[in-house]
């Protein structure tokens, strides 16, 4: 990219020639298509499908930059992702840029690289924008924000609701649990562990798409990000007004997040995800959609991680690894700020 300057300037974002050229050698440089390029206000494009999915998103993680991934990246998964699980087929984004003047122009093109990067590996175009420049001091550096939309197929557009689930119903992950949070603390804390915790930072579209083609009895699916999967199945247990157990020693956790997490004092069950989907499904189909899974590379490590039950309705129960049960309830606090 040549922009001739290496920062941002406030002349950036002010409609004029820099903001033009800003535009042209970066932002249609990496995100280049037929729908963008006409660089009109709003993106005009054809939809076949007579329901969609739209969501949106802001993202302001600190730092910029994580092991496994930076703010780009996360951007069009959490987008993607929040769409996928909702049974769409995602089709195309729009992406925001507030950027802080002063910012380095060499680290907004390797942003904006890998978020048009991981855009084509899920398949999905990135159809209109907007730039903004602030005064130094008025943002953290940068912040993005985005829009996304999809195509919903009419047998899945129930998934997310959790309108058919029952006791004895599986509940399933595709992975280890607590990569993303952990990864980001330990960037932005600086601590040096022999074995780095890796973001699980991933557009899980392709996954999901797989088991809802091969099987018809998923009852929900979520992706756990902030608040991470304890939060997700207190949200289940109170819409349902069923229960939920979990076992632990069922749940895939790195050994390098169990580290840290014991250090720390953190319940990986806390911990955001950015890579991970939880699913419900018939009892007897756990193992079928384990097997899905598994077949994909971002659900080597899936596993049943518990059931729900008509006992203790409302509330998450762990079955703890010596025997015992206690009560996961709702988040209090942030133990992990900005980690999105």
């Amino acid at each position: 990219m040549n922009t001739g300057e290496d920062k941002i300037l406030l002349s950036h974002g002010n409609g004029g020639r820099m903001m033009n050229n800003l535009i042209e050698n970066l932002f249609i440089k990496y995100f280049e298509n037929k729908i963008l390029n006409e660089q009109t206000d709003a993106a005009i494009f054809p939809v076949s499908s007579p329901e969609m999915a739209f969501t949106t998103d802001s993202f302001v993680i600190d730092p910029l930059f994580f092991p496994g991934g930076n703010i780009g990246k996360l951007a069009v998964c959490g987008t993607v992702n929040d769409l996928a699980v909702s049974g769409a087929d995602p089709l195309c984004i729009s992406v925001a840029f507030i950027i802080e003047e002063g910012f380095s122009m060499k680290e907004l093109e390797s942003i904006v690289r890998s978020l048009a990067e991981e855009a084509s590996k899920a398949q999905v175009i990135v159809v209109t924008g907007d730039t903004k420049v602030v005064n130094k001091g008025k943002c953290d550096k940068l912040f993005i924000n985005t829009a996304g939309i999809g195509t919903v197929r009419k047998k899945n557009r129930l998934v997310s609701k959790a309108r058919n689930i029952h006791p004895d119903d599986l509940i399933l992950i595709n992975g280890t649990i607590g990569d993303h949070g952990i990864a980001v603390m330990s960037a932005r804390e600086s601590f040096n562990f022999k074995t780095p915790v890796v973001s699980d930072c991933s557009s899980l579209n392709h996954l999901i798409r797989q088991v809802l083609d091969q099987s018809p009895k998923v009852k929900f699916m979520r992706d756990p990000t902030r608040g991470g999967v304890a939060t997700v199945l207190n949200e289940l247990a109170r819409k349902t007004g069923l229960g939920i157990e979990i076992d632990e020693s069922a749940l895939p956790v790195n050994k390098g997040v169990t580290a840290m997490c014991e250090l720390l004092g953190f319940d990986p069950l806390y911990i955001a995800n950015e890579g991970k989907v939880l699913i419900v499904t018939d009892p007897a189909e756990g193992d079928h959609i384990l097997e899905i899974m598994k077949k994909n590379e971002l659900g080597r490590q899936s596993a049943i991680i518990g059931r729900v039950s008509g006992d203790h309705p409302g509330k998450v129960v762990l079955k703890t690894g010596t025997g015992g049960k206690r009560i996961i309830d709702l988040l209090t606090g942030d133990p992990l700020p900005r980690i999105c």
